[in-house]
């Protein structure tokens, strides 16, 4: 059971909450609650909620902090911060691939046009 909470924040992102919760050990020292609450909708129109709880205690807040920051540096030197996805681009283009040809994949990027009227 949750113990009590002392201060609290929500990011609220698409289908996606994510739920910080500082708290209150029976010590009475305090720990990190992250919470992701993501958005379900059945067929019928009902929906229910998925929750996933991380406890963060500090004695490992200075290693998840430098790796949550190694990790978000990582992602924007590699890509930007440009967000590409068919989700938040209503022009954004998939690549498609070619049927398996002799075990490997052909990209449509390297298709040849042919006009049969050449042939």
């Amino acid at each position: 059971m949750d113990q009590e909470e002392i201060h609290s924040k929500v990011l609220r992102a698409g289908r996606r909450t994510y739920f910080f919760d500082v708290r209150s050990t029976k010590a009475g020292d305090y720990y990190l609650t992250i919470t992701e609450s993501k958005k379900f909708t059945h067929d019928d129109g009902s929906f229910h909620y998925k929750k996933h709880k991380i406890y963060l205690y500090k004695e490992d807040f200075d290693a998840f902090k430098e790796n949550v920051i190694e990790m978000m540096d990582f992602i924007i030197n590699e890509k930007g911060t440009e967000v590409i996805s068919e989700r938040h681009q209503k022009d954004f283009k998939k690549e498609e691939d070619e049927p398996i040809e002799n075990g490997e994949l052909k990209s449509t990027e390297s298709f040849t046009d042919v006009d049969f009227d050449d042939i």
